[in-house]
């Protein structure tokens, strides 16, 4: 297994959060998303501009700006 950003992630791959690495306002918006260590992600989609991307968790989609999802460390299978 492989540790990337999020950023780097490409269309409908899965990998699971092993990091969320900024502290203070922006760091709890992203835990509060549900964007926490131990969860499965799979990049839905991007915009035209490849930002921003479009995730799905749990169930429900979400969208990060690629500036937000250089913070998330993910694990993902070669």
């Amino acid at each position: 297994m492989k540790k990337i950003s999020l950023r780097r992630m490409a269309k409908n791959q899965r990998g699971t959060i092993t990091a969320v690495k900024v502290a203070g306002d922006l760091g709890r918006r992203i835990r509060d998303m549900g964007l926490v260590t131990g969860t499965v992600i799979t990049v839905q989609g991007r915009a035209p501009l490849n930002d921003p991307v479009a995730l799905r968790i749990r169930g429900n989609t979400l969208t990060l700006r690629n500036n937000e999802a250089d913070f998330i460390e993910v694990e993902v299978e070669n």
